[in-house]
Parts: structure tokens; sequence; C-alpha cells
């Protein structure tokens, strides 16, 4: 069944602070057109440049998922990545006037919620997934942490989490629907131990941080005193430690195992990086921003060698054509030796399949080469033409021709030799105007291309 993408029904907007910058953020989340994804444009700088949500853009992660292009970078991107997944979004545009997405209250809440208030829409185009069919695992021996993509029927994650702690061992959540997303793990707070609290305070690295937007695991003994001191520079009011939790009294857990639901909110967030919808079970171990990342980077490959061999011609040989080469004849002027298209075995809107058996008697191959037969690449170029001259003129009840005025973009990938079959997918690239068609054209041998190229042609009257 097929999905449409969806979009926002109107733009809206949230600021906070950055956790890491201390500075005050402003973010508007625009709807997009199909196709375009997520993308962030830093409006505080003088070209305004736009940062794709994806996974090559990844520099640091560190303390959050940063992203750069250029001289502009954009950090904690991962819980509003998180909440347009989670609500099932495909296209956005995020204006953001910071380099530092703001940490608001530590979870996806408030960016749901706002989503939740201006509505979803349907467009037209359908959403691509990418479907995992096998077993893809990454492990990174210095944590001891991976991540597992098993096949599903739908999206669905597994995050476990361990820590030596006495407070925080081991925990672990479960999402099984993505529209479950909302009420079970949206609201999940990023979590911190005292021990890297204090670190990040002395290193001052955490000037928008508040007590209140994250859980502080009380990972060690201190006194009352130091606690103060801490709660006064983050210039909250004095707290306390729960005994029975192993935090500090200011919050109260919204789920007991909430640190572990934190945790795969950011895998949800993460992964979106591999620019494609899943369809899946992701199951992580200890996971964190470096190894979802890393895992998004293999998940972005894995989805375009999908993507790829979903557009690969299908030939069966013995299913009757829809021309001969009697009836290619009969649109195309070309005779031996220079007719290089045998069949025609798929005609579609946008499209055109069509078939060359390369044998030993092609009279080419006398003086290319005689002791080593290569098909030359000019005629391979040739022979896609010729079917995209077909895919232009079968439908024509008059008489014309096609001439090619324009060849961009030629690359041979391998050598054609004799009893090697040819099939060519041309494709239009945009719609034939004022006797110009523009086409693209795919050759290949099996699932491999073997040449590729563009080509613009002009259609007369014959």
């Amino acid at each position: 069944m097929s999905v449409k993408q969806k979009t926002l029904a109107r733009e809206f907007s949230l600021s906070g602070k950055g956790l890491h910058t201390g500075v005050q953020v402003n973010m508007t989340f625009k709807p997009a057109p199909e196709n375009h994804g997520f993308k962030f444009q830093r409006v505080d700088l003088a070209d305004q440049p736009i940062l794709e949500a994806d996974a090559s853009l990844v520099m640091d992660t560190s303390r959050g998922t940063v992203i750069a292009k250029g001289e502009a970078r954009l950090s904690t991107i991962e819980h509003s990545l998180a909440a347009l997944t989670g609500m099932d979004i495909d296209n956005v545009l995020i204006e953001i006037d910071n380099e530092e997405v703001p940490i608001l209250d530590g979870s996806s809440k408030l960016f749901v919620e706002a989503i939740d208030e201006v509505g979803v829409v349907e467009q037209e185009a359908e959403r691509e997934f990418f479907e995992i069919t096998e077993k893809i695992e990454y492990k990174d021996p210095e944590t001891g942490s991976s991540i597992i993509a098993l096949p599903d029927n739908g999206y669905s994650v597994n995050a476990m989490i361990a820590f030596d702690s006495s407070v925080l061992n081991n925990q672990f959540a479960t999402l099984e629907n993505l529209a479950d997303f909302k009420d079970e793990i949206s609201a999940c707070r990023t979590f911190v131990f005292l021990r890297e609290l204090e670190f990040l305070l002395q290193n001052n690295l955490v000037r928008g941080g508040d007590l209140d937007n994250a859980i502080v695991i009380m990972d060690r003994k201190i006194s009352q005193e130091e606690l103060n001191r801490i709660a006064d520079l983050f210039d909250h009011e004095h707290v306390e430690v729960k005994k029975d939790q192993g935090i500090l009294n200011n919050l109260d857990l919204r789920f007991e195992n909430e640190c572990a639901r934190h945790k795969l909110l950011d895998v949800i967030g993460d992964l979106s990086l591999a620019g494609t919808r899943i369809k899946g079970r992701i199951i992580a171990t200890k996971p964190g921003h470096k190894i979802n990342t890393e895992f998004a980077k293999i998940l972005k490959k894995e989805a375009q060698k999908q993507k790829q061999a979903k557009s690969i011609p299908v030939y069966d040989p013995t299913k009757q054509p829809l021309l001969d080469v009697n009836g290619i004849k009969a649109f195309l002027p070309h005779r031996f030796p220079f007719l290089l298209v045998d069949k025609v075995v798929e005609i579609k809107d946008d499209y055109i399949i069509g078939v060359k058996n390369v044998t030993a008697n092609e009279p080419f191959f006398q003086g290319h080469f005689p002791e080593e037969p290569v098909m030359p690449g000019v005629l391979i170029v040739e022979a896609m033409a010729q079917c995209g001259g077909l895919y232009v003129l079968h439908d024509k009840e008059e008489k014309y021709s096609t001439y090619f005025i324009r060849i961009d973009n030629v690359k041979f990938r391998k050598k054609v030799v004799p009893g090697d079959t040819l099939v060519f997918k041309i494709s239009l690239t945009s719609p034939i105007r004022r006797g110009i068609a523009n086409m693209k054209g795919l050759c290949y041998i099996g699932d491999t291309i073997v040449a590729e190229g563009e080509f613009m042609a002009q259609i007369v009257k014959a």
C-alpha cells in the first residue's frame, strides 16, 4: 500500500536557549514541497546557507549531533529531527538564527506539541522507504556499542543502555509503532551524570543549561552545601537528592525508564540523517550520537543501493517485445550496419527500455579490435540515442525524425564484448517543449551500469 509524503499544515516558531552556547535562539518550522526532506537554514548568516539533515554533514558528536557545511554549523539537532520523524512528517524547512537548536525542556515534547497544534497535511508524491531485507550491523569495539537493523513490517526501535552506576545501570525501552512516539517517547528528557555536569560546568560548556531541562543522575555522594553551590551556578532554587531514585528532587520521572526512552528518541533523530524513511526493526545497544550517526551513514549508502536496484530494468527474453526489429524500422531510418537496437520491451509515460544483443559478427569488431573485440563507446552512445529516438517517435502518426543536438556527462564504466546483452533505459528528464526532448540514458549488462549519458534531441517533421 502506498503512503503519501507529508508536511506541516502551516508554520510555527519556537524560541529558547542553546544548551552549550547559552544564546537565545529562534526557530521557524515551515511547510516544504515534496521530496524536500528536512533542511535547516541559518538565516543569521549573510548568505543564509542551507544545511541538509544528512549524515554526510555530521562533523561532531561529542555533546550532541553537529552538522556543518563550509563555515556554517548547527548543533543539537537530534531532538527536533526525532519530533519530525515521530510525527510522520517528510518535508520541512527549519529557519534558525544561531548555531544551536534550543534545548527547551531536554526532550522533543515542545516540538511535538507545536506540530500537533498546526497540523500535518498529505502531499501528492508517494513516500519512499528503505526496506531492511537482511541484517545490517555496526559495532564500536571501543565502547561496546552496537546497532542492528532487521527486517520488519514497520519502523520499530529497541534501545538498551548500560552504565557503571548503582543508580542507573541497565534499562530497556521499546517503540513498536511510530504512531506511539508522541505519547511514549517524545516527552523523555536528556540525562546527565553528576560527574559529567561538574566537568561541563568547569569547562563552561553548559552556558544554557538548567537543572530543569535534564535529569541529573547523582552517581556519587555530595554534600548539600556543594549541591547548593551547583544550583546557584544555574541560578536555580536549592534542591535535594531523591534518595529512592538517585536524582534531584526538582523533577519527577515521566517514565520509570525515561533515560532509556530518551536514548531511543536520540536514535530516531540521528537515524533520520540517513535521508530516508526506514521500514525495519532497529536494535540499539548502548547507543550514542557517534554510533547512531555512523549507522545512519551505512543506512544511507544501503538505501541508495536499494533505490538503484529498483530502477534496474528487468528483461525477460521469453516475453513478446513491444517492437521487434521490423517494428523498429517503421520508426527509425537506420539500417545495417547502423541499426543498434534489436527490440523494445517496455514503453511508459516517461521512459523506454530497449535491447541490443552484441555478437561476434558485428562489423565493427573487424577493426575494434581483431584480437580483443570491444564495442566502441561511441556506438553504445549511438544505441542509447536510437532508443531515445524510439521513445519520442513511437506514438507519432505522421513521419518525424529526431536529431541529437547535445550529449553531456557521458561515462563508460565497463567494456562491452561479444556475448553481452545491453539493456537501455532512457528516461525523459523534463516535458517535451517546442520540439526539444531532454533524456537520461543508462545502459546495463545484468544489474551493472556499463554506460550512461544525457541527451538533448530536436524533433522535426520528416
